[in-house]
């Protein structure tokens, strides 16, 4: 039975950083959100995972709150808040908190979810949530920013040959993580991406010794409507990133 997806002892979980940093479709979304704050700006980043973008910006000089709910994620961006320089860190706070309701009764320059944050829940009252929040922690004159997925690309059919993975990378150990697709299914009008995603780690002679499947739920709709409840309008065309998903900017109406 597949298990939720960055839950704690799943693999995905445990090897996230080394599998963002081979997804060459994510390259360049720091540059974006860097660029939609001023110099020294301060920035709310809800989905912060495992602190990529969290240490990122906070290494060009931005004060960062970064806000997970997984205990599993953020516990790996403490470890690897650690091992920065003592001025970045002092910029960056982590918090466990939920993007449908957080309150920190402060303001920033930018607001962001990264990497389909948003798309991890329906699309509809808890975006409407999300983009409350979002709003509430916007300072005059902030941008907003969220990374959504290509409805063409969730509509793609899954590999058709199961047994093989699409994914092959090798360990600090030795050892090899594969990953497989096992279930993709797109359900029509509510654009749902329904996907059980089996992680394996393989001995050197290939022999598997440990298999995690995990399903991942995708939601989108077009998140204009939905942000304008917040009163936010879209600033400007989408971004493309990756040719898998688009950066959407926002700003007060």
């Amino acid at each position: 039975m597949a298990k939720p997806y960055y839950t704690p002892g799943s693999l995905s979980a445990a090897h996230y950083d080394m599998i963002t940093g081979l997804d060459v479709r994510l390259r360049g979304d720091e540059d974006i959100y860097a660029g939609l704050v001023p110099e020294g700006g301060s920035v709310l980043e809800l989905g912060a995972g495992t602190g990529r973008l969290t240490a990122g910006l906070a290494g060009r000089g931005h004060p960062i709150v970064g806000v997970d709910i997984s205990p599993t994620m953020l516990a790996q961006a403490q470890a690897r808040l650690a091992g920065l320089p003592e001025e970045v860190r002092a910029r960056i706070q982590m918090v466990r908190g939920d993007m449908t309701s957080l309150d920190l009764k402060r303001t920033f320059d930018l607001v962001f979810l990264p990497f389909f944050t948003l798309a991890h829940v329906p699309a509809g009252a808890a975006w409407k949530n999300t983009f409350a929040v979002v709003a509430r922690h916007m300072a005059e004159g902030a941008l907003a920013a969220c990374h959504l997925p290509r409805i063409e690309v969730m509509k793609l059919p899954p590999p058709a040959a199961k047994h093989l993975p699409v994914m092959d990378q090798p360990l600090p150990d030795g050892r090899r993580l594969l990953m497989f697709v096992k279930e993709r299914t797109f359900r029509e009008g509510v654009n749902r991406l329904d996907q059980v995603l089996e992680y394996a780690v393989a001995e050197p002679g290939g022999h598997i010794v440990q298999r995690s499947p995990e399903r991942l739920t995708f939601y989108m709709s077009d998140p204009t409507p939905l942000a304008a409840t917040a009163g936010l309008v879209l600033d400007r065309d989408p971004i493309n990133l990756g040719d898998v998903g688009d950066v959407w900017v926002f700003r007060r109406a």
